[in-house]
């Protein structure tokens, strides 16, 4: 822990390089050579190395150095993103060796998303390549901005400056239109050390920094430290009494008495305490990148992917939004197929909604009339998630803004979140949910203890289905099975409330198509429910799209289905599916449903601890 009393975060002066390449161009040779030059090698770990090429009949390559990449000796080609440090007189580095064929293009997205810099290699002998256009394309899209150019073996072309100058000219050409400057054009042989960490008198004509002179005139990037506060919930643990609630702090600062939402289920509570790791005294406050737990003032529900924010700067909920991908997948992007979208710790079921336009990486042409991407291409598209997910735009916080697509088991696409309107009535109605329960003025009685007093936790049970297949009866008779057994239980029928609460609406069809009856008993709903009660309702008076309203209005509180019906494919995804009820057997019926709310820990008993 500092002075200060933050929680201790990673080096201040360590900064995290990506480097980057077509196959063979030779990163790994550079990466040795790095480690080499600057004495970073543990002791002996070069002569090591020279010994078994020795035992097996090769020649010494730099890139052999890396030891980890066993397989890759094997192959010939890197095949997995390796972390390696080395350090100079100004600092330290993480190098993300981030590999260059295609087929792991996927690593290079996931390890060049932290990454502060980067080194772009090219082959002098070979020059420009698809992969080193694509490879600017993805930079471009990871908001990398401090990026080197590294045209590797010169020695190949007898250290010529109008191979040199061609390339350079291509390739600044081709950065350039992407809006992104490379600071420096190093031409250097990595295998015999030229214009890595020394230069020599091979290019006089070359008058530029080394790599190693290069990397330290790069500027660490400050921590997101002014950015609004976001912590992803990686885990929840239970130490004695206390639920530490863990993750790593993405952006924004945290100090012991914030009050705090958790989105997208809109709790909030206040930072009792901040937990760190093998630490003497425990932090008061802490700060972006580092990984912290906290403790709250009281016990809510709280879980992985969900995030945590400051209540006045709270992020975007949304199944809705624009992106920009680049797809790396063997099957093409397309419509009507569910993949999956991690952000962060979240990782949901989605769609792609309408593509927007379609473009080559390596040329930048836009593709006319295609309504898929193929394998390498970049998307910009309209994406739908099958339930609400947190995220910034990419402008605001990239950290929370950038995301991963997996088809099946599978890393197919990565990319940004570039904008978002809340254009439809869903996320209107998210919005305005988020700032009632922000504001909302709490009991002094905690949730916990009505559940304790009542036996049971708040829930609201919607009897769906047909016209006259009991629904009302079976309503009243769970009503009454619950109340018997000394639950709080209350039928709210959609009619009474229309009579009081709505009656001002119930002539105007305008009003009630935009959803304001709806509104108005989710709201009534939501009330008794925060009381503790179990409430049951019908879906005689509104249909049913109107479901999705109501589930939000009635966030965190869980919703149960129950749908009477005698045809064996079900509307939507009830809970419960029961058929039609005869009448005389809704007691039947209702204890099918009270069995379930007991799976479902609704109901827990009367001497039950929380």
């Amino acid at each position: 822990m500092n002075d200060n009393g933050t929680a201790q975060g990673t080096n201040h002066q360590s900064m995290r390089l990506v480097i980057v390449g077509h196959v063979d161009h030779g990163k790994s040779t550079l990466v040795g050579r790095l480690l080499s030059d600057t004495g970073s090698l543990p002791e002996g770990k070069l002569d090591f190395v020279k010994d078994i090429c020795d035992r097996q009949g090769k020649s010494f390559e730099f890139a052999f150095l890396l030891d980890a990449l066993e397989e890759e000796q094997e192959q010939g080609i890197t095949i997995d993103t390796s972390q390696i440090f080395f350090k100079t007189r100004k600092r330290n580095y993480v190098i993300i060796d981030a590999p260059g064929h295609k087929e792991f293009l996927k690593n290079m997205v996931t390890g060049a998303a932290d990454a502060e810099s980067a080194l772009l290699l090219i082959d002098a002998n070979e020059g420009v390549q698809e992969q080193s256009r694509r490879h600017g394309y993805i930079l471009k899209l990871l908001g990398l901005t401090q990026v080197a150019v590294v045209i590797n073996k010169m020695d190949l072309v007898n250290y010529s400056q109008e191979v040199y100058n061609r390339i350079r000219t291509e390739y600044s050409s081709f950065l350039n239109s992407l809006d992104v400057r490379a600071r420096e054009y190093i031409p250097i042989s990595a295998k015999l050390g030229v214009n890595v960490a020394q230069k020599t008198d091979s290019m006089p004509w070359y008058s530029g920094p080394t790599v190693l002179e290069m990397l330290d005139q790069f500027e660490k990037k400050a921590r997101l430290n002014h950015l609004p506060f976001r912590l992803p919930v990686q885990d929840v643990y239970k130490f004695d009494q206390r639920r530490i609630i863990a993750g790593r702090v993405e952006s924004g600062q945290l100090k012991v008495g914030d009050r705090i939402l958790f989105s997208p289920s809109n709790k909030t509570a206040r930072v009792k305490t901040i937990e760190a790791w093998s630490v003497p005294v425990q932090p008061t406050n802490a700060q972006a990148t580092q990984s912290i737990g906290v403790t709250l003032d009281e016990q809510i529900f709280v879980e992985r992917g969900q995030v945590a924010s400051l209540v006045e700067e709270h992020p975007i909920v949304s199944t809705t939004f624009d992106i920009n991908v680049f797809w790396m997948g063997q099957n093409n992007l397309v419509k009507d197929k569910t993949y999956k979208i991690k952000i962060n710790t979240q990782e949901v079921p989605c769609e792609v909604v309408e593509f927007k336009r379609i473009i080559d990486a390596s040329t930048l042409e836009t593709l006319e009339g295609q309504d898929y991407a193929a394998r390498n291409d970049v998307a910009e598209l309209t994406l739908r998630t099958q339930k609400p997910v947190v995220f910034d735009l990419f402008g605001s916080i990239n950290t929370t803004g950038r995301f991963v697509l997996v088809d099946r088991y599978d890393v197919c696409g990565g990319g940004i979140i570039i904008t978002y309107t809340p254009i439809n009535k869903e996320d209107k109605l998210r919005d305005e949910v988020r700032t009632r329960d922000v504001h909302w003025v709490k009991s002094n009685i905690r949730t916990e203890e009505r559940a304790y007093r009542n036996g049971h936790r708040s829930a609201l049970i919607l009897i769906t289905g047909e016209s006259g297949v009991g629904k009302a009866a079976l309503a009243r008779q769970i009503e009454r099975m619950l109340f018997d057994l000394n639950y709080q239980s209350y039928l709210l029928d959609g009619r009474n409330v229309g009579l009081g609460v709505s009656a001002d609406i119930e002539s105007d069809r305008e009003i009630l198509r935009d959803g304001e009856a709806i509104r108005r008993f989710g709201e009534v709903a939501r009330l008794f429910l925060d009381a503790g009660h179990v409430v049951i309702s019908t879906s005689n008076v509104f249909n049913r799209e109107d479901h999705t309203d109501m589930r939000l209005l009635v966030e965190p509180c869980p919703v149960v289905e129950v749908q009477i019906t005698d045809s064996t494919h079900p509307l939507g995804s009830p809970d419960v599916v029961l058929p039609v009820v005869p009448e005389g057997k809704e007691i039947e019926a209702a204890k099918v449903v009270c069995q379930f709310l007991k799976d479902k820990k609704i109901l827990i008993g009367h001497n039950y601890s929380i």
